[in-house]
């Protein structure tokens, strides 16, 4: 029986440290949990709300391959952790919410932002539970860490009575749970050996085979076995969006991101007949959903479909598939094995036919895009300015975007190429997210400068955190794209009923200037001759930049349904 005591906040920063967690994203509560957690070593991330902080700790999450924790007041504070969570759920990120709550014996009794939080958790969380008492402390931290990394990575929310927290008691510890839960994925399984084999077959003996890659297969951390399939078979690749940098871009067989933006300019316009044409197609870690298969028109009916996913309910939702059911690196690599029992010269000798194709179509995107990418207009070409970024980015550069219409123009305009890491807020696309993500990845790699691309509308959700950025030494370089537009928003409305609501114009903001006044570098861009400059002097600065970036409202992103407006 140990005879060690501590408090109960001391217990609950003690599991944490032991599963690894080095920060907590949060505003000070809960707050005896955050005073442990310092004394302990553990650094304590501050932002200016909550949403922001889960975004953060998404970002960290990728980057990092731990488990982060965000935490929050109960009540409204809690309510602001709802579209960060929801993010993760359907992106399948890990994350552990620490929430405060109301104290056991004023439940129900209207007490101070007292709120039904696992209601309000139960639709964007794979587990909610409260912590029923102080003897099973250590038990719940390790329950919500298991819950958020193992199977299909997602939010728990762990919910903390003050009752308990606040007890300046202390009680024995329990030092029978050592192992670290902080990892992801915490768990690797092999799909049925059997169906393994079935699924080598097929890709073997397939005429026109293509894999298409989600964001699986960078969680699981399986990009090696894709790439080696993809050169040692023969494979063709297309990715996701958010599968984006599985596989490097210059591959010869690498056909880029596919899905609703391959429409005029669109880096992989020219292929969509490769994909319509496809007998075989292996999905790995990919969700089939809207965006990803352009509204499910994209991926030909009378193919046949294999689907690698750890989550069996995401196979076969949209394609009939032969079921893979596993982690998605131990799969590739089995399946890799099973592929070289087989003949493949049956796709070794098609491979220069399928190099051409591809070569072809990049020389054809090359040819369609290069007025826009050369031009000197004012307002700057967004194509322009994505030019000379490219130039300028390392090989392993770390680049994020906000959803909207940045996620499409880098996943278009960028390549992946060698180890190049993208982050994209595709699980339900909301705005606001890009600024907090590169904070966060940088967090989890601090010798990195992250480059984040985002709109001015989503922006403006977030910009509070610059001052986050200069207090916590966060090392981002953000280009806004200023049209003073919500250009998705007022494209597609003109694009589909001819006119636009009011809200979508913005008035002019100077992003520099809010940069400066938060103490940290600012540069606007009004000319396309500034634009290289001020990215090598971004790149060089210490600490964060803010690039205010000048555009044409009327540039038309690669969506098809808005080439009318071309």
């Amino acid at each position: 029986m140990s005879t060690h005591k501590e408090t109960n906040a001391e217990r609950i920063a003690r599991a944490l440290k032991k599963n690894g967690v080095e920060y907590l994203f949060g505003q000070s509560n809960p707050q005896t949990i955050m005073l442990a957690s310092m004394d302990l070593g553990i650094r304590q991330i501050g932002f200016r709300q909550e949403n922001a902080g889960s975004y953060m700790a998404q970002a960290y999450a990728m980057c990092s391959g731990k488990v982060p924790v965000v935490t929050a007041q109960n009540g409204p504070a809690a309510t602001l952790l709802v579209p960060g969570l929801a993010e993760c759920l359907k992106a399948s990120h890990p994350i552990v919410a620490l929430v405060d709550e109301v104290p056991r014996d004023q439940e129900d009794k209207n007490a101070f932002q007292e709120l039904d939080h696992k209601e309000l958790f139960s639709g964007v969380a794979k587990w909610v539970k409260k912590i029923p008492s102080e003897d099973r402390i250590e038990d719940y931290v390790d329950m919500a860490f298991t819950a958020a990394a193992s199977g299909k990575p997602g939010p728990a929310v762990l919910l903390c009575p003050k009752d308990l927290t606040y007890d300046t008691n202390k009680y024995p510890v329990k030092f029978n749970r050592n192992v670290n839960l902080g990892s992801y994925p915490l768990d690797r399984s092999i799909p049925d050996p059997i169906k393994i084999e079935k699924a080598a077959d097929l890709l073997a003996n397939a005429e026109r085979p293509i894999i298409h890659a989600g964001g699986g297969v960078i969680s699981s951390g399986a990009k090696q076995e894709l790439r080696q399939i993809q050169e040692e078979c023969s494979i063709p690749v297309a990715t996701t969006t958010m599968g984006k940098g599985s596989v490097d871009e210059e591959h010869p067989l690498t056909i880029g991101p596919i899905g609703y933006y391959m429409g005029k300019r669109g880096v992989t316009k020219f292929l969509r007949p490769m994909i319509e044409d496809a007998d075989v197609i292996l999905l790995v870690g990919n969700r089939t959903n809207q965006n990803g298969t352009d509204s499910w028109t994209l991926l030909p009916e009378n193919a046949t479909y294999i689907h690698i996913d750890v989550d069996p309910t995401e196979i076969g939702r949209n394609y009939e598939s032969l079921r893979l059911v596993g982690d998605a690196k131990l799969a590739l690599n089995e399946l890799k094995k099973s592929l070289f029992n087989y003949d493949l010269n049956i796709q070794k000798e098609k491979r220069s036919l399928v190099e051409e194709k591809i070569a072809n179509a990049r020389v054809a995107h090359k040819e369609e895009t290069k007025s826009v990418k050369n031009s000197d207009e004012n307002p700057i070409k967004i194509e322009r300015f994505l030019a000379e970024l490219e130039m300028q980015l390392s090989s392993d550069q770390t680049i994020v975007t906000d959803a909207s219409l940045s996620s499409v123009w880098v996943a278009n305009y960028i390549k992946a190429k060698g180890d190049r890491k993208f982050i994209f807020p595709r699980g339900l696309a909301g705005l606001g997210w890009g600024l907090p993500l590169a904070m966060g990845a940088n967090i989890a790699k601090p010798e990195d400068k992250v480059l984040a691309f985002v709109g001015d509308g989503g922006f403006a959700h977030a910009w509070a955190e610059l001052e986050t950025c200069k207090r916590e030494g966060i090392n981002v370089v953000t280009v806004v794209i200023n049209n003073q537009i919500l250009a998705y928003q007022k494209l597609a409305e003109q694009s589909r009923w001819g006119r636009y609501t009011s809200v979508c114009d913005f008035t002019a903001v100077d992003h520099a200037a809010i940069a400066r006044a938060c103490g940290i570098k600012g540069i606007r861009v009004e000319s396309p001759e500034e634009i290289e400059k001020a990215l090598q002097e971004a790149f060089l600065a210490k600490g964060s930049v803010v690039i205010d970036l000048l555009t044409d409202p009327n540039d038309i992103p690669p969506l098809p349904f808005m080439e009318n407006l071309n």
